[in-house]
């Protein structure tokens, strides 16, 4: 495993950590007081939080079981966030066990429960790197002692670019890994939007800066964005739950309004 010894992980639990809270709409333990009030903050605003979080969980697993069938043998995660069985490299493994799979956050508490990613299949492998994504040469590095990136890899940013902001380089970030893949690759992405709500979008991008945090709601075409020059697959960018849903079991949601989320795969070169 590469990055810090979970023995002298440091957790901040004086601020709301995303993937924390990811973790509590998803219904894990692995949070704290700050990130419970902040997501029941949200949830005041946005009802179908958990809905939210369920239904981008499932569109990894049905994107996993896609690249897989078409012949990806390895995955960069980056913004894993804390282990929420099944993981991308069981899903991934169970399709080919030979698969290689490498995680990024840069969460310690996500470091703290690393052991549950590195359970790999004997055929395969998987490591977990602790590094910002806004880091992209340290990740990069260190994932090319697990992944031949002169074969394709499936790019995976899930819920993630929407806590990074323009001013912070989302879109030149994108970039600079899309450029190491080789041809072949794929980029898998999810993005929350505002486009549905405007207010409350402006409402909990609020919530989050007086927290010291990110949150950046792209519209349709920002977020399309993201895969320029790249070729989108079918149904190209669409609704996150209306992303191939045959592959997978179908997520229970409050009312009928659309789940406000994005999502997208596309091949490079």
């Amino acid at each position: 495993m590469t990055g810090q010894d979970p023995a002298v992980v440091r957790i901040d639990t004086s601020k709301p950590h995303p993937a924390r809270m990811y973790d509590w709409f998803l219904g894990g333990k692995d949070n704290y007081p700050v990130d419970e009030e902040m997501a029941r903050q949200l949830l005041a605003l946005e009802p179908r939080g958990r809905d939210m979080a369920r239904v981008n969980r499932a569109f990894m697993h049905r994107a996993t079981h896609w690249l897989g069938d078409t012949g990806i043998r390895q995955y960069l995660d980056i913004g894993t966030g804390i282990p929420t069985e099944p993981n991308l490299h069981q899903i991934a493994q169970r399709v080919a066990p030979d698969s290689r799979v490498v995680y990024c956050d840069n969460d310690p508490i996500v470091l703290a429960h690393a052991e549950a990613l590195l359970r790999s299949s004997p055929e395969g492998a998987t490591d977990y790197i602790q590094a910002d994504a806004r880091d992209p040469g340290t990740i990069l590095e260190a994932a090319g002692k697990v992944l031949d990136f002169s074969r394709p890899v499936a790019l995976s940013m899930l819920a993630l670019l929407h806590f990074v902001d323009d001013e912070d380089g989302a879109y030149e970030l994108v970039e600079r890994l899309v450029a190491r893949l080789a041809p072949g690759s794929y980029l898998v992405l999810s993005h929350t939007t505002g486009d549905f709500d405007p207010e409350k979008a402006v409402q909990a991008r609020a919530m989050y800066s007086a927290r010291g945090l990110t949150l950046r709601l792209r519209s349709r075409e920002e977020f399309a964005r993201f895969f320029n020059g790249l070729e989108l697959v079918g149904p190209g960018v669409s609704l996150t739950a209306d992303w191939h849903p045959e592959l997978g079991e179908a997520v229970a949601v409050t009312g009928d309004e659309p789940i406000p989320g994005y999502a997208g795969v596309a091949r490079v070169g």
